[in-house]
């Protein structure tokens, strides 16, 4: 691939990318065994459960597995008490990752379409990009009940580049796990990946196009189409 890449648009992830919100996840989470009567669970632990919404995390957290599935009654219970605590501890401690307000800012100022694309539930995105004062920079957001299907399928991205009236190669991709970089794939978008996020794998063995520390790096990467 040669740099920069010519875009219309750029997708960020939301967790791990644009938000630390794993103090408030792993707060929500600890609360939810210590009512099942469960032992607590490592943080860094949790971290790894993260990314593929919260059915799948509770499903990680009651099982220990990260492909583990529990009794349908168990898990029902949980997510209540899960969706319940996380409400209370959604914006206690998230914050945005360093660089990431003066990132979206950079990238707004180029002209370029923005788009949050998450796999967490409208209910808890919106209130998120709300209370960090990141809303404003985004055109849309696709959580992960926008769509009938989320990441790592290609519709959360293709949904974005028909809005956006970009072809597929037009939409960069910038998340920290092989979700986005699947995502991304499938749909024909360009993919970076950050390094500091909350991916089971290191991002080095994704099949991204560039690592960037930042998400102002990764404007350095791409130049835009002007219509």
């Amino acid at each position: 691939m040669q740099f920069p890449l010519a875009v219309r648009a750029a997708a960020f992830d939301l967790d791990g990318t644009l938000l630390d919100t794993l103090p408030d996840i792993a707060e929500a989470a600890q609360r939810m065994l210590r009512d099942l009567g469960r032992p607590e669970t490592d943080q860094q632990i949790v971290r790894t459960y993260v990314g593929d919404g919260i059915q799948r995390l509770a499903k990680r957290l009651l099982t220990g597995r990260m492909d583990g599935e529990p009794a349908a009654d168990e898990l029902e219970g949980a997510l209540d008490l899960f969706e319940r605590h996380y409400r209370n501890t959604l914006t206690q401690r998230t914050l945005p990752f360093p660089g990431v307000e003066d990132g979206l800012r950079r990238f707004a100022h180029e002209g370029l379409k923005l788009a949050c694309v998450t796999n967490k539930a409208e209910s808890f995105t919106l209130p998120l990009l709300e209370a960090t004062k990141l809303r404003s920079f985004f055109d849309l957001v696709v959580a992960g009940d926008t769509l009938p299907r989320k990441k790592p399928d290609p519709m959360p991205l293709l949904y974005c580049a028909e809005r956006f009236g970009a072809r597929p190669p037009e939409l960069l991709m910038v998340g920290d796990s092989a979700n986005d970089v699947l995502c991304a794939r499938a749909a024909g978008c360009p993919a970076f990946c950050v390094p500091y996020g909350y991916s089971a794998r290191d991002v080095r063995e994704l099949d991204c196009d560039a690592i960037v520390d930042t998400i102002l790096e990764a404007l350095k990467l791409v130049t835009p189409i002007r219509s």
